[in-house]
């Protein structure tokens, strides 16, 4: 018998696996020369903090600038240093994001990251000592990079693209921006021990070839060091697909150890073919331990294959087994309760969305640290992955739609992942169950379950 908790309508019935990392909030300020990956990381960090549920929001000190003084004035000599006004300006921008970084971690946020270029003294010790003076931590983020070859990559991937430089032809553009970085090297001084040694940073020197480390303060930021150290830029390709159809599938039933039916082994064959078809050089195929995506899996050739226990499915608990039918009628308010806060929610003696997401962070490090890789999981597994990798919310992350027998290729780009699925035409049961508009704990069975079939957590 399922014993469900007693309703409580408390988002404190489904407590938090996910400890306090911010009890005081924390402002990751970025600092470096243009075109050293600044934006790059900013952006990557707050995906990840955001992900495993620390509020987190970057403060980018060029859009403050576009947005007062637009692009037309902010050729390269806006940025040289004998250039009164334009030092005016750039400053009145830094001090505009500051606010809003200090006004965001006092009333909403709990990390914020300052994007800027940060790179003289004076300017670090005005940030230090503001976050200081209104109870926020800092930890500094300076990317070096001495090599010219990925200094130019970076320019002409992102920075030609840019705002600055719409409807500006690429040639233009390039040589503007070497102008610009000429300038901040005129007076860019890098963070040192000697001079600044009590600041909390990390240098991350040409994109991760070496790393020095001074003053960590607390879990969050020896975490964010964590991260931070397994990033890389080297171009892969991260393909996900859920195991193929089982029998527990095709009975209706959640979770479980089933084998594969018969057009679930025919997935295995179709996407043997299919990986191999896309020539990934030294793959490596990841599954969970269940017999569904190991048998998924008996037939691609890789490198190596591995199974992590991490990416098992969705613990149900006591409900392990059983189909969402036998839930809704024996508890039918427990279940409502579940399409109320479905990321909350735990199944009793089992797991809720951020559990798991919390026991997929390992994977995740790993994930960031290899090269090209093709994981067989299972759907609230899947879902969890997705949503690191394309930014989604914990309110959307518990119904994105993962069918089965579909592969998704993830291709990181400058700031984010380009999508591609493929369809390997293998029929299968429709497990997707929609997010409910209207939730009612005294509302019918078929009202409960929707008017799709369920079969997966």
């Amino acid at each position: 018998m399922c014993d469900f908790i007693e309703p409580i309508p408390d988002r404190n019935l489904y407590p938090s696996t996910i400890p306090n990392l911010a009890n005081v909030p924390t402002c990751f300020v970025m600092v470096g020369l243009p075109a050293r990956g600044k934006t790059y990381i900013s952006k990557k960090l707050t995906r990840y903090l955001n992900w495993i549920g620390v509020t987190t929001k970057v403060f980018n000190v060029g859009e403050f600038r576009r947005k007062l003084y637009g692009t037309v004035n902010c050729k390269h000599d806006f940025f040289d240093s004998r250039n009164e006004s334009g030092q005016k300006a750039r400053d009145k921008c830094a001090q505009l994001a500051l606010d809003e970084v200090i006004r965001y971690l006092k009333e909403e946020g709990q990390v914020s990251i300052f994007d800027a270029t940060n790179t003289t003294r004076e300017r670090r010790e005005y940030v230090y000592s503001e976050c200081k003076k209104n109870g926020i931590k800092t930890f500094f983020i300076e990317s070096i990079c001495d090599d010219p070859e990925v200094v130019q990559q970076n320019i002409v991937e992102v920075k030609i693209s840019s705002p600055d430089y719409k409807d500006i032809p690429s040639e233009e553009a390039y040589q503007d921006f070497n102008a610009r970085i000429k300038h901040y090297q005129d007076f860019y001084v890098a963070i040192n021990l000697e001079n600044e040694c009590e600041l909390s940073f990390i240098k991350i020197i040409n994109v991760g070839q070496k790393f020095l480390v001074n003053r960590i303060e607390g879990y969050l930021q020896s975490r964010a060091v964590y991260f931070l150290m397994n990033i890389h830029i080297t171009p892969r390709a991260i393909y996900l697909t859920r195991h193929g159809e089982s029998l527990f599938n095709l009975k209706g039933r959640i979770g479980g150890d089933a084998d594969l039916s018969p057009r679930g082994r025919n997935y295995s064959k179709k996407l043997a073919e299919f990986i191999s078809n896309q020539n990934i050089k030294d793959l490596r195929v990841w599954t969970s331990q269940l017999k569904r995506t190991i048998q998924t899996a008996q037939n691609i050739d890789a490198v190596s294959l591995e199974q992590w226990k991490a990416l098992d499915e969705l613990d149900a608990g006591v409900c392990d087994g059983m189909m969402y039918e036998e839930i809704e009628e024996k508890f039918p308010e427990d279940f409502a309760r579940r399409d109320q806060d479905k990321y909350h929610y735990r199944y009793p003696r089992g797991e809720s969305y951020e559990d798991l997401v919390a026991r997929l962070e390992p994977v995740i490090m790993e994930l960031e640290r290899q090269q090209n890789i093709l994981v067989i999981c299972h759907q609230a597994v899947m879902r969890c992955l997705l949503a690191y990798f394309l930014d989604h919310n914990s309110g959307h992350l518990p119904y994105l739609k993962v069918p089965l027998h579909s592969v998704y290729k993830l291709t990181p780009i400058a700031y984010g992942c380009r999508v591609e699925t493929f369809e390997l035409d293998v029929p299968s049961v429709d497990t997707y169950r929609k997010q409910p508009e209207v939730v009612n704990v005294g509302r019918s069975r078929s009202e409960a379950l929707g008017t799709v079939p369920v079969h997966e957590p």
